[in-house]
Formats: C-alpha cells, structure tokens, sequence
C-alpha cells in the first residue's frame, strides 16, 4: 500500500487528536510554559546539526521544531487566540511585505539595501503598535528570550545601521583595553556587583569586534568551548593511562598535561 505524504495539515491533526479526550496525557498537561524549554532546546538541536553539517540530523530537527510550532499553536487555538493557519499566514504575508524588491516595485541590488529596507519597514510596522506596545525604537525586534551573546550582536548591528557605531575595528581593540582595565580596577576593589557591570561591558564590546571584524561570537565560542572538551578529554584519557585520577593529579601536572593536549 503506498502511504501518501504527510502535510502540515496532517501534522496538525496529529496535534488535535493528542490534545482531544482520550488523546495523550502528557500531552493534554502541557501549557505555554512547559513548552517554552522544549522549543529552545528543539531549536538548539537543529543548530548543533548545522554545525555538523548532518543534513539528515538537521530534517529531523527540523521537524522536532516544526512539531513545537504546531503544539504551540494548538494551545492558542483552544485559548481562542489564532491557529497554525494564522502562524502560516502571517509570515508569508510578512515575507511578502518586507521583500518589496522581489514581490512590489522597489529595487534593492545588494544585501546592505535589502536590510535597510527590511529594517525601514519593520520601524513602519512597530509604530502602528505604538499604542498597545512599547515606543517603536531602531533596537526594536530584538527578541528578550534571546541569549546574551548574540543579542549583544544583533543590538549592535541595528545601531550599526544608522551611522551609531566605531569606524575601525582599532577604536574597538581599544575599547577592549579600556573595558579591561576598568573590570580589573572593580575586581581589586572587591565590588562584586560593579565587577558583574565592567564584565557585562566587557563581554558586550567583544561582541562589538567581533561584528566589525565578520566573526559571529556565538559560534566561535562555542568552537572554543568544543576544543577546551576535546583537549581536557585528551588530558582524562593521559591521566587514566597513568593510573591517576584527575582529582589527585595536582595542577602541575594538569598544566603540564594541558600542553601535552594543545600540542
């Protein structure tokens, strides 16, 4: 028997009958809340397989995402608040609205006037919400939930946008240096929460170089986090040849070991 394949008209059904009477329980428990840690770590996953470049691990992550969107968007269909339709609608609608160079009249013939343009437009879209939301800025569309890190990048390129941001990557550099010298003055002066303020200046004009010089500071971290594992592994596997556990090891002969790793 030949299977036809599934829509997302079907994956919503399969959403409506986990939630219905009778349906799944775990499912019928979940709320807006519970669901929230599920979808960034659905969304984490399907990053790790990019960064992989395991195109059949990203399909079913992917899908994992794509089946939070549909459980999201049950729940504010009970609510009476839109459905996975309205989810679908909506961003077609938007993409259309935003690409006036593909689907209107306007010209845009580099990447630089396409995010211009799109961020024009977004301003035009948040002021007509003024008066329910917050003033509409050119900061706004910065997701809250957003982690620290590339939030402190995507702030920086919407103020980039409008002329608000260093000319060389040298001014930055310096910046650094000065971020520094005050982060050590707050740690030495024993100012626990003015040395959690220097840090967070610190870390945020890193991020700034890191955008002028073409460097995405998340992934880049995380390289460096994935060789720290790679090489402190290395050192465990050094150790358990030895006979010795890494507790008793000694920082000397962690250190030494550590080099023996980088090498």
């Amino acid at each position: 028997m030949q299977i036809r394949p599934a829509t997302l008209d079907d994956l919503v059904a399969i959403m409506d009958r986990l939630r219905e009477p009778g349906g799944c329980p775990w499912d019928r428990e979940q709320t807006y809340r519970s669901l929230r840690g599920y979808l960034l770590e659905e969304c984490y996953e399907a990053a790790e397989a990019i960064d992989l470049t395991d195109a059949e691990g990203l399909r079913e992550e992917l899908g994992d995402v794509l089946f939070q969107i549909v459980f999201l968007s049950r729940l504010a269909k009970e609510d009476g608040a839109f459905t996975c339709a309205d989810v679908v609608a909506g961003i077609a609608a938007k993409i259309v609205r935003r690409h006036p160079h593909v689907f209107g009249d306007e010209r845009a013939d580099t990447s630089e006037e396409v995010l211009r343009h799109w961020e024009e437009i977004k301003r035009k879209e948040k002021a007509e919400k003024a008066a329910k939301e917050e003033p509409p800025s050119v900061l706004s569309g910065v997701p809250r939930a957003l982690p620290a890190l590339p939030k402190a990048q995507r702030l920086g390129a919407k103020a980039a946008r409008v002329g608000f941001d260093w000319t060389r990557a040298e001014e930055i550099f310096a910046k650094v240096e000065e971020e520094t010298g005050e982060l050590r003055r707050a740690v030495s002066g024993g100012d626990p929460e003015a040395a959690a303020d220097e840090m967070g200046d610190l870390l945020f004009t890193i991020a700034m170089l890191a955008r002028r010089i073409g460097v995405d500071p998340e992934e880049a971290l995380e390289r460096t986090n994935r060789k720290f594992v790679r090489r402190f592994r290395r050192m465990e596997e050094e150790l358990v040849r030895r006979g010795i556990a890494v507790e008793n090891a000694g920082l000397p002969l962690l250190d030494e070991l550590w080099s023996q790793a980088k090498d």
